[in-house]
């Protein structure tokens, strides 16, 4: 039996996919899944446009629509975040891209996610995972990785490292040898992420 938060990603998935786009559950509602964790959220990623996902749904919030990111509103305690896919620019304020460019190919957005775990998407129907970065593995094997080059992730996003702690000490996870050498590397640059943040 689906709990109402499941079942109302199942809705924003379904209208989007009705009106010819694709849509998946991504990051961490497929890792938690993985897990036997219930998900606390559902993030949606789909090739729609910020003005598409808008254009379908009664009630949003562009809460980054800079980033390509919609929040869609169906009830009380049913918000869910639906990104379109997108490739990354540089990052010069160690933190957000300069800017982004909209994508067709789900394997184009996870390729710039932070860590593999968490860059797993799902598709609703099917439950099909779908893994270009070998997600799933290291999930199974309590691994914390970075998506590609791991000096170049947290280069990207200092935040990015405390994620990868956060990680490894809420699921007990080690972290891999060349992504803890990176965090060690660029550690003193955690200055540039908010103290809210920290």
């Amino acid at each position: 039996m689906k709990d109402d938060l499941r079942q109302g990603a199942d809705r924003v998935t379904a209208i989007l996919r009705e009106a010819g786009y694709q849509a998946y559950f991504a990051g961490g509602c497929v890792r938690d899944q993985l897990l036997g964790l219930a998900p606390k959220d559902y993030d949606i990623v789909t090739d729609a446009r910020p003005e598409q996902v808008v254009a379908l749904f009664k009630r949003t919030i562009e809460v980054g629509a800079a980033f390509g990111v919609i929040k869609v509103l169906l009830a009380r305690g049913r918000d869910y975040e639906v990104a379109t896919f997108r490739t990354d620019g540089s990052y010069s304020d160690g933190r957000r891209p300069d800017e982004v460019v909209y994508s067709d190919d789900w394997r184009e957005d996870v390729a710039r996610r932070d860590l593999t775990i968490n860059a797993l998407l799902m598709d609703p129907v099917t439950e099909e995972i779908l893994d270009a970065v070998g997600g799933r593995s290291d999930l199974q094997a309590g691994l914390i990785r970075a998506v590609g080059t791991p000096a170049r992730r947290f280069e990207e996003d200092k935040l990015r490292m405390l994620r990868a702690v956060r990680f490894a000490a809420r699921f007990d996870f080690s972290i891999e040898p060349q992504t803890r050498d990176a965090i060690r590397q660029y550690a003193g640059e955690l200055s540039a992420v908010s103290k809210e943040r920290i």
